[in-house]
């Protein structure tokens, strides 16, 4: 790969077709191996913000970045949804920088979801680059922010997203953010349905994961940290449902109650900033969490952890190579480098943003698509209405 840096900053000079056997080349980079041990690094602390479609998890994140700006926290964002038409915030690094997801689409004759998946696939094996990138920035960052895409499970389930979580987890301490929909979650079901994906994301990263209760300021949050303490509030609640999963979702509650007591869960709100000094808070008690815990096992040698991770990692490529023979031989739009954009994105105007950021937040909904700086890539434009 031909990269080219300029201090910190890596320039995407070349944008070329790669085929399979490039592919299986890039991918031997990303085993993790027991060395991983040596190189881990104690910060930045990275979070990953994963929710349902239109849980404003973008818009969330724009909040956070902006929050970052407020308290001159340095932090770090990378945009892992190849699909996102414009991002309401700048990103260090892009995925679209590096995948044309609307070539995919083209090469392969698929779908949208098919060509987000593949896209994703793509990007994974290119996620070295990725690592290598905030390493050396390691000593001056705080948080690395990733977005992930909306389809939640084309990141939850998906072989290239364990090994997006794997890659990450072993080098620096990594927390898993859900963002739920607080007033669509006031039905009981909906409610169940989001813990079950929380759990299911739990169990699956195995990583500490935070609640985060986002649209407070449409519908308050409490009558779910009710629901998650007093089983008997949460029954009475879906007493009042007259459905044939009423019972089902009442055993289930039953069933979830080990897992909220472990639970970090905190109330926020993407428009107005409620709630994000609770946020980081609890976050930083995660990252602690995860030091004391998961990397303290690894370090003592009571979890062979290294091992493991080297093993699924095998297992995920294993499984991302026989989904990339599919298209059997033929060539993909993949950039031989990736986009970094330098840390300067942190050095904006942040006024609006510590105000409430009316006019931003009041111009757009979770369906409607942001705007953003000029779409050719004059980021310079771009990045000057970041947190404006």
């Amino acid at each position: 790969m031909d990269i080219e840096e300029d201090g910190s900053c890596m320039q995407m000079d070349t944008d070329d077709l790669i085929t399979n056997g490039d592919i299986s080349e890039s991918m031997g980079k990303l085993i993790i191996d027991e060395s991983s041990s040596s190189t881990f690094k104690k910060k930045p602390v990275i979070i990953f913000l994963v929710g349902m479609e239109g849980s404003g998890k973008t818009t969330f994140l724009r909040r956070l970045v902006c929050y970052t700006q407020a308290w001159n926290i340095s932090g770090y964002v990378i945009n892992l949804d190849p699909a996102v038409t414009n991002l309401p915030f700048g990103a260090n690094i892009d995925i679209r920088d590096t995948v044309r997801y609307k070539e995919v689409m083209k090469q392969y004759n698929i779908r949208a979801n098919s060509a987000i998946l593949t896209s994703f696939n793509l990007f994974a094996t290119k996620f070295d680059e990725v690592i290598s990138a905030i390493k050396n920035r390691a000593d001056q960052l705080d948080y690395v922010l990733v977005d992930t895409p909306g389809q939640i499970d084309i990141f939850t389930l998906s072989a290239s997203g364990a090994i997006i979580t794997e890659a990450f987890a072993s080098t620096f301490p990594t927390v898993v953010t859900y963002v739920v929909d607080t007033p669509r979650s006031q039905s009981p079901t909906t409610f169940i349905n989001n813990m079950l994906y929380a759990c299911s994301i739990l169990n699956k990263t195995g990583l500490p994961l935070v609640l985060a209760f986002n649209k407070t300021d449409v519908a308050q949050h409490q009558f779910a940290f009710q629901w998650m303490k007093d089983f008997e509030v949460f029954r009475a609640a879906l007493a009042s449902e007259n459905s044939y999963t009423s019972n089902l979702t009442q055993s289930l509650s039953l069933f979830l109650e080990e897992f909220y007591k472990n639970l970090r869960t905190v109330g926020v709100s993407a428009v107005s900033g409620a709630g994000i000094d609770g946020f980081f808070q609890t976050i930083n008690a995660s990252a602690n969490e995860y030091l004391e815990i998961y990397r303290s096992d690894l370090d003592k040698g009571q979890i062979e952890k290294p091992r493991l991770v080297d093993e699924r990692c095998k297992e995920y490529m294993d499984k991302l190579r026989k989904e990339m023979e599919k298209t059997k031989g033929d060539m993909v739009a993949l950039s031989t480098s990736l986009k970094d954009r330098e840390g300067n994105t942190m050095n904006m105007s942040v006024k609006e943003c510590v105000e409430g950021d009316d006019d931003f937040f009041g111009r757009y909904t979770d369906d409607e698509e942001f705007t953003d700086g000029d779409e050719d890539g004059d980021e310079d434009e771009a990045l000057a209405s970041f947190c404006t």
